[in-house]
C-alpha cells in the first residue's frame, strides 16, 4: 500500500487517503463503506495510494468521463495499481479506432445466438448445482455455486476443460482483489502461462471456439500477436468470472435478509429481469482507471495531461443526486441507464450474457430453495478491490 507525493496542481482540500483494496467497513458491507466515502467527500478527489490518482464520486461526473475516451483514454490505464511492464488487457485498454478490431471476435461469442445456447449450458448446470446442495439444507454460496456458474460459462466459450476452474477462479480472485503488486505479477504470469499452452493448441488444430477466433484478428493488416491473443483471452476470463459471481453472491446475500424481496420473486417471476437491473444498480462492483491525455477541468478541479482517473461504479448506483433512497432496492423502481456494465465504446460486450446467467440463477434457486436466510451467527463476507467481491456468504434453508 505505498503513497506518493501530492502533485502540486492538487488542492489541498482535494486530498483523501482512501486505499481502493484496504477500505475501512468493506468486509462487513463494502457498498455502505464506499458510501461513506461519497457521503464524506467532493465529487472529484485526489488518493496518494499506489502512485496517486483521482477519484471520481457523483454520478453526474462519471456518464460524463465514461463515455469520453479521447480524454479519459483506457489506454494501458484501467489497473489500479498498474503492474509494471504487463500486458495491456484487450480490447478495454485500448481506444478507436484499433479498438473494434479486438472487440470484434467477442461481439461474436456473445451475440444473441450465442447468448442463448450459452444460456441453456448455464440453465442445465444451475439446476444440476442447486439439486445436489438442496438436501443438505445449507451452503457457502460463493465456493459451492456463484463461482462455479461464470467459470463453466467461459471454459465453455474459450472450450477448454472443466477441471480446471478451481485453479483459475483461485488465480482471478488474487488479480482482482489485491493491491499486492508481486502477487498480482505471479497471478498473471501463472495464467499467461496456462492460456499459452492453449494458445499453442489453437493455433495448430483451430475449433469453433472464442480462442480460435482471437487467433483470426487482423489490426488492419497485421496479424494478431502472441501477447495480444494471451492478453484477450485473460481478459474474456476475469470479465467473465468475477463480476457475474461477485453479483451473484450480493443478490443472494439481499435475497436471505430482505424475506419480503425474496417472497414477491418467487410469487411473480415475471419481475426477475426489472429486479437485476435494480440490483445491479445498488450492488455494481467493477472499478476501472483511465488515463488523461490532456488537462481538464471537471468539479472545480483541473486534472493534468498523464493523471490517473478512478471510475468505480457503485458511487454512480448510490448518488442520490441520480437515485432518490439509492440504498433501497425497489423493484418498482423506474429504471434509468446504470453504469455496472459502464458506458460508450468500453461498456461491457458481455452484459447480456452477464444478465442471462443472473436470470437462470434466479429462476432456478427459487424454483427449488424458494426460502433460505444467512445461518445463525454467521455473516457475510465482502471485500473491497477492482472487482467488489462477495468472499463469503453461509446460508441455510429448511
Amino acid at each position: 500500500m505505498s503513497t506518493t507525493t501530492i502533485p502540486s496542481h492538487v488542492p489541498p482540500d482535494r486530498v483523501r487517503d482512501v486505499d481502493l483494496y484496504d477500505l475501512p467497513g468493506a468486509s462487513q458491507d463494502v457498498h455502505r463503506a464506499w458510501k461513506r466515502v461519497q457521503d464524506e467527500s467532493p465529487g472529484i478527489f485526489f488518493t496518494p495510494r499506489y502512485g496517486g490518482y483521482w477519484v471520481v464520486t457523483r454520478a453526474e461526473l462519471l456518464n460524463q468521463i465514461w463515455a469520453d475516451h479521447e480524454r479519459f483514454s483506457s489506454d494501458g490505464a484501467i489497473g489500479i495499481p498498474r503492474v509494471p511492464n504487463a500486458p495491456r488487457q484487450l480490447p478495454i485498454e485500448i481506444d478507436p479506432p484499433v479498438h473494434r478490431f479486438f472487440r470484434s471476435p467477442i461481439n461474436m461469442a456473445v451475440s444473441p445466438k450465442a447468448v442463448q445456447q450459452l444460456s441453456e449450458r448455464a440453465r442445465a448446470l444451475a439446476i444440476e448445482l442447486v439439486e445436489t446442495l438442496k438436501p443438505r439444507g445449507k451452503c457457502e454460496f460463493v465456493h459451492d455455486f456463484a463461482s462455479h456458474l461464470p467459470m463453466e460459462i467461459f471454459l465453455t466459450i474459450v472450450d477448454l476443460p472443466s477441471k480446471d476452474r478451481e485453479w483459475l477462479i483461485k488465480r482471478a480472485e488474487v488479480m482482482t482483489r489485491g493491491g499486492d503488486v508481486a502477487r498480482k505479477q505471479t497471478a498473471l504470469q501463472e495464467i499467461f502461462e496456462y492460456l499459452g499452452s492453449w494458445v499453442a493448441q489453437r493455433s495448430a488444430q483451430p475449433g469453433n471456439d472464442l480462442i480460435s477466433r482471437i487467433l483470426e484478428i487482423k489490426v488492419d493488416d497485421r496479424p494478431i500477436n502472441h501477447q495480444e491473443v494471451l492478453s484477450e483471452c485473460a481478459l474474456v476470463l476475469f470479465g467473465g468470472l468475477d463480476t457475474v459471481a461477485g453479483t451473484m453472491g450480493f443478490i443472494a446475500w439481499f435475497l436471505a435478509t430482505h424475506p419480503e424481496h425474496r417472497r414477491k420473486l418467487v410469487a411473480e417471476p415475471a419481475l426477475i429481469p426489472s429486479a437485476i437491473e435494480e440490483l445491479l444498480r445498488r450492488f455494481s462492483i467493477p472499478t476501472v482507471g483511465r488515463k488523461l491525455t490532456q488537462d481538464v477541468t471537471l468539479d472545480g478541479v483541473t486534472m493534468k495531461a498523464g493523471d490517473y482517473v478512478q471510475l468505480t461504479t457503485c458511487f454512480h448506483g448510490l448518488d442520490e443526486r441520480a437515485w432518490p433512497n439509492p440504498l433501497e432496492v425497489n423493484f418498482d423502481r423506474p429504471m434509468s441507464e446504470h453504469l455496472a456494465f459502464g458506458k460508450g465504446v468500453h461498456k461491457c460486450p458481455g452484459a447480456n450474457l452477464a444478465r442471462s446467467e443472473l436470470r437462470v440463477f434466479l429462476e432456478e434457486w427459487l424454483k427449488r430453495i424458494p426460502d433460505f436466510r444467512l445461518q445463525p451467527g454467521e455473516s457475510a463476507v465482502t471485500a473491497p478491490g477492482s472487482v467488489i467481491g462477495m468472499l463469503r456468504l453461509p446460508i441455510e434453508w429448511d
